[in-house]
């Protein structure tokens, strides 16, 4: 207890002896404003000797002198000046999805009035250049600039750069008052657009001012030579009135002029109209009797023209139409006897179809009742005798069997016999061949059929023998 008594008096003491010997810590150099840190460390010694070292709260001087300790004071310093960024966003994303490149300028400084801030500061940034904490607020500030960016269009950027302004100043102070960073200022320093977007804007507000200019000055033009006009108009209209004037004197003299040569005139003109009056009455009768002549020889004119055309009337009709009359009665009768001529024959034509159909018909109509009477006879005969009817059908084909069993042999030019030595050789083997296939046509037949040709043709030869020949073939075979 007593040592740790004494060694708070040694401190003590210690901090007096530091509080005398005063140190000046300048902290303005060339210009550059710097925030003095001194952090305070002593040792709590036991038994006299130094067992550990504890900091105390860092003590912050944003300008002005503080006393160092060696070896239990630590001074840092940090820049409290004002930083200069230039923050560049290339080909970012609009709103729209346009590519636009924006420069902004902004100004920067760590808070060194706010005591929190600048602890803040002190914590994030002590330590480190100044180009290290200008790239911190560089990246952010840039982050922000191009969050804004997506969020506006082209034409917000382009047309209210305060507006795109204060919302990077708005957002980016929040994340760098965090840091200890205040936000001084930033401005849009330059805006490009790589496709030519600007410029299409540009070129179509510069029309617009270009058409604005144009429909000025001939809106100009048009006032002035309105006022022209009517400046015209006034100069003609006391113009046209001086000449209304000296008009209606010169009216009002030729006028009274006029009166007087008519009245003279008139006189001149009775004594001259009654000479006249009277040649020109005679003039007329001459006239009248001349058109009464012509007009008798006309109408004797026009009646001979009329019993000419008469006359041509009736020529054309003794010349040409009686003679075409008579044609046109011709050629329908022509017509009319080769129209019943095309019928008879057309209805000969018909019935000898008919006739000859019925004839065809009626052949057909016999062969075919003569044939159902023969299969009806053939029928009776078949199931009257019904064994003997087939056996007569066999042996009636047989012959035609054996034909077409030797036609193969018929056809052959060359015959070649192989023997082993056995048996016959030559025509009888080759006979006996034929034999013995139409010997195995009964058995071929009962099983094709059902019917057995041996035990048949047995019975068919004893009947042949009871009842003889011809009754037999009168019973309906007629080919046995």
């Amino acid at each position: 207890m007593d040592d740790q008594i004494l060694s708070d008096a040694v401190i003590r003491e210690g901090l007096t002896l530091v509080a005398s010997e005063e140190k000046e810590i300048p902290t303005i150099r060339s210009g550059v404003q710097h925030v003095v840190i001194l952090i305070l460390a002593h040792s709590l010694p036991s038994g006299g000797y130094p067992k550990s070292l504890c900091y105390g709260k860092p003590h912050l001087v944003p300008g002005g002198r503080a006393f160092v300790w060696p070896f239990v004071h630590k001074c840092q310093r940090l820049s409290l000046n004002t930083m200069t960024l230039q923050v560049e966003s290339p080909k970012v994303y609009t709103a729209q999805g346009v590519p636009l490149s924006v420069i902004g300028v902004a100004q920067v400084k760590i808070q060194g009035q706010n005591e929190e801030m600048l602890l803040t500061a002190c914590q994030l940034f002590l330590g480190k250049s100044d180009e290290e904490i200008r790239q911190v607020a560089l990246e952010t500030l840039e982050g922000h600039q191009r969050a804004i960016m997506g969020s506006m269009t082209v034409e917000e950027i382009y047309k209210d750069r305060k507006k795109f302004s204060k919302h990077v100043f708005e957002v980016a102070s929040t994340d760098l008052v965090n840091m200890g960073i205040t936000v001084v200022s930033y401005t849009l320093k330059d805006i490009r657009d790589e496709e030519g977007y600007l410029k299409a804007l540009g070129e179509a507000r510069t029309a617009e001012v270009k058409r604005d200019a144009r429909i000025g000055q001939a809106e100009a033009r048009k006032g002035a030579q309105i006022k022209e006009a009517l400046a015209e108009e006034e100069r003609m209209a006391s113009r046209y009135l001086n000449d209304i004037e000296i008009a209606k004197s010169q009216r009002d003299f030729e006028l009274k002029k006029a009166a007087y040569d008519s009245e003279v005139q008139t006189k001149k003109a009775e004594a001259e109209m009654a000479f006249e009056l009277q040649a020109a009455k005679t003039r007329q009768r001459i006239k009248e009797e001349e058109m009464q002549v012509k007009v008798v020889e006309r109408t004797q004119a026009i009646h001979v023209q009329e019993q000419e055309i008469q006359r041509r009337i009736k020529e054309l009709e003794s010349s040409v139409k009686q003679p075409a009359e008579a044609e046109r009665f011709k050629l329908e009768k022509l017509a009319e006897g080769n129209r019943k001529r095309v019928l008879l024959e057309a209805e000969a034509e018909a019935e000898s179809v008919r006739l000859k159909g019925e004839a065809e018909a009626f052949a057909i109509e016999a062969r075919a009742k003569a044939e159902a009477e023969q299969m009806a006879k053939k029928a009776d005969a078949w199931r009257e005798y019904k064994d003997a009817a087939l056996i007569d059908m066999m042996l009636d084909t047989l012959p035609k069997i054996a034909a077409e069993i030797a036609a193969p042999l018929a056809q052959t030019k060359k015959v070649t016999m192989v023997s082993s030595g056995k048996g016959d050789v030559g025509a009888a083997k080759l006979t006996g061949e034929v034999l013995e296939i139409m010997s195995k046509m009964p058995g071929v037949i009962k099983q094709m059929t059902g019917v057995d040709m041996s035990k048949n043709f047995t019975f068919y030869i004893h009947e042949l023998e009871m009842i003889g020949p011809k009754t037999y073939r009168g019973r309906g075979i007629a080919n046995i």
